[in-house]
C-alpha cells in the first residue's frame, strides 16, 4: 500500500471516529435521507448533521444528491467496499519475509533417501519439522518416508526409555504419541512389553521400502 493509500484509509478512519457519524452510517445504509430528516432522528441541529456529512461525503463514504434545493445522502457502497480491501491489506505493511526453511538435514540424511524421497520431505516439512502427520489412509509412501526419516534419528546398540523418545520425535511433531505408536507398529523401533525401554530395530527388519514417486502428488495429507 502506497504511503498515498495509507493516508486516505487513515482520513476514513478519522471520519467514522465519532459516535454521531457512525450512526449516519448506519442510517445511511438503510436508506437516503436529507439533513432536515437526519437532525430529527439524531435529535441534533442540522448545522451539525452537515458538518458530520461534510467530514464523510469528503472521504467518499456517503454520496450526495441533489434534488432542487434539497440534498440527499446515501451510503457510499463503494466507498466501503473500498474502506474494507484497504482493512484488509493492514497486515502486509511492512510484513517481514519469512526466512527460508533451513532443510541442511536433508542432504545429510544416508544414501538410501533418493531425490524424490528428499524433495518429498522437503515439502513435508519446515526447519526440520513435520507441517502436518500424513495419513495411512491416503499416501501410504508417505507415512512410511516420515518414520524412516524418524527412525535415523535413533542409533543401534542403545536402549531409550519412552521419555527419551518422546523427545527425539517431538521436535519434529508435537503428536509424538502417534509417530512413537506407529515406528513401533510398523517395525522400525522395538519396545519392551511394558514400554519402559525402546531400541532401534535392525534395517534388515524394516519394512519393505516403497519408494516415493518421481512426482509428489499434493501436499495435502
Amino acid at each position: 500500500m502506497s504511503h498515498k493509500e495509507q493516508l486516505y484509509l487513515l482520513a476514513k478512519l478519522k471520519a467514522l471516529a465519532d459516535e454521531n457519524r457512525l450512526r449516519l452510517c448506519s442510517l445511511l445504509a438503510e436508506r437516503e435521507y436529507n439533513v432536515s430528516q437526519l437532525a430529527e432522528i439524531l435529535q441534533v441541529t442540522e448545522p451539525t448533521v452537515s458538518h458530520h456529512l461534510t467530514k464523510l461525503h469528503g472521504t467518499g463514504l456517503v454520496r450526495l444528491r441533489t434534488e432542487g434545493n434539497q440534498h440527499f445522502y446515501r451510503l457510499n457502497q463503494n466507498g466501503i467496499d473500498e474502506l474494507k480491501r484497504s482493512l484488509d491489506q493492514l497486515d502486509q505493511w511492512n510484513k517481514p519475509e519469512a526466512p527460508p526453511s533451513d532443510d541442511s538435514w536433508i542432504h545429510a540424511l544416508p544414501p538410501s533417501f533418493t531425490p524424490a524421497d528428499r524433495e518429498l520431505l522437503r515439502d513435508l516439512t519446515e526447519n526440520g519439522k513435520l507441517k502436518f502427520l500424513p495419513t495411512m489412509r491416503t499416501k501410504r509412501y508417505r507415512v512410511e518416508l516420515v518414520l524412516r526419516w524418524l527412525a535415523t534419528m535413533f542409533v543401534y546398540d542403545r536402549t531409550y526409555t519412552e521419555r527419551e523418545v518422546n523427545t527425539i520425535i517431538g521436535s519434529v511433531h508435537e503428536d509424538f504419541a502417534t509417530l512413537r505408536r506407529h515406528l513401533v507398529d510398523y517395525g522400525y523401533l522395538n519396545r519392551e512389553r511394558n514400554g519402559r525401554s525402546y531400541w532401534l530395530a535392525p534395517a534388515d527388519e524394516f519394512p519393505e521400502y516403497m519408494p516415493t514417486p518421481d512426482l509428489p502428488e499434493s501436499k495435502d495429507a
